[in-house]
């Protein structure tokens, strides 16, 4: 008996040293508790800013929210992590509460990674590249290659300066795409646009701090097509000429030249100025394809990659391929789509 006792003691001592008795471990189950509500809370008030505010009165607010919207597909992995985390500790509302938010925040995701049935088109097919060139860094070899390979007939070029104009030009670039409308400037600021066919310059987007050129391809045929260098001002940086770089960039014209806007829309689709654009009768290549989740900002640079650039095309044209391809020294991956386009445009 006396030996028992000891042994017993020990053990009681032995327990509550280690800190694992039942009174020990009521303290950090409230801290878990306090931490899963407070997860909670923040996913919830990210839904209202994405579904509400955004998705039902159509405003990204300021320059902290337009950021936060950008990372919308990573909330939706968080809130089912919180849903198996709250459940495992048993706070079922919790859990409930999360798994709730994290399928209506899943739902506009949906239609990202379902590739569309595709208008009639019976027109030429025209080979569209975008490439932010990280304020004139990227490789020039790089650039040049990616049109020679990707057979592209028209590339707009962001963050376009004097340097990178002369070393594209001494790596080929004309070589395969020789019509060129720029306008290089420094700070990141000039924008281009390089074409297989001839141009004709136009003034469709309307004032903005980056240049953002225009122009009228003639195809062989006579077929028109428009296109748009599109830059527009980063939000962080100031959300209402965000908006305004936005809402300045012209409708599609159903009646007339086909028109394509290609470039760093500084948006994704999660946030409602880049969807008012869409619903001025354009469809995003990638999400036509079902390749709007690939992502394209940043490389080189820490930060959660996210979808910034896009090719946006008139409703009735044909996506056939959309890619985003990696290309040496920038920070932005290049996006590339091959398009069918309508035969109207060859009467435009």
């Amino acid at each position: 008996m006396p030996c028992f006792s000891f042994w017993q003691a020990g053990a009681v001592v032995s327990t509550e040293a280690r800190g694992s008795g039942p009174g020990a471990r009521r303290p950090s189950a409230r801290v878990m508790s306090a931490l899963v509500v407070a997860a909670l809370v923040g996913v919830a008030a990210f839904a209202v800013l994405r579904l509400v505010v955004s998705g039902v009165f159509g405003h990204d607010g300021n320059h902290y929210t337009a950021a936060a919207l950008a990372l919308t597909p990573y909330v939706v992995p968080a809130a089912v992590g919180l849903t198996l985390v709250a459940s495992v500790l048993r706070r079922r509302g919790v859990a409930v509460l999360s798994a709730v938010l994290a399928v209506a925040l899943a739902v506009p995701l949906v239609p990202r990674v379902l590739a569309d049935s595709q208008p009639e088109a019976g027109g030429a097919v025209l080979r569209v590249a975008a490439l932010n060139l990280y304020f004139g860094g990227a490789d020039p070899e790089a650039v040049v290659e990616l049109v020679r390979e990707r057979r592209i007939d028209v590339l707009t070029l962001l963050e376009f300066d004097e340097s990178a104009y002369s070393a594209l030009e001494d790596a080929g670039l004309r070589d395969a795409l020789p019509h060129i409308v720029a306008y290089p400037a420094g700070a990141g600021v000039g924008s281009g646009i390089a074409s297989r066919y001839p141009l004709e310059e136009l003034d469709l987007a309307g004032p903005s701090l980056f240049a953002q050129p225009s122009a009228r391809i003639r195809l062989p045929g006579g077929t028109a097509v428009e296109i748009v260098a599109v830059h527009a001002l980063p939000p962080v940086t100031d959300a209402t000429r965000w908006r305004s770089d936005l809402a300045g960039l012209p409708p599609a014209d159903p009646t007339g030249a086909v028109r394509v806007l290609a470039g760093d829309f500084n948006a994704t689709l999660d946030h409602a100025a880049f969807r008012e654009l869409l619903d001025a009768g354009y469809v995003d290549a990638a999400e036509s394809t079902g390749e709007a989740l690939v992502t394209t900002w940043p490389r080189r640079r820490l930060g959660p990659p996210v979808t910034l650039d896009h090719v946006l095309v008139d409703e009735s044209v044909a996506v056939l391929d959309f890619a985003a391809v990696d290309v040496a020294a920038s920070d932005h991956r290049a996006v590339v789509a091959t398009l069918r386009l309508p035969e109207r445009a060859a009467n435009a």
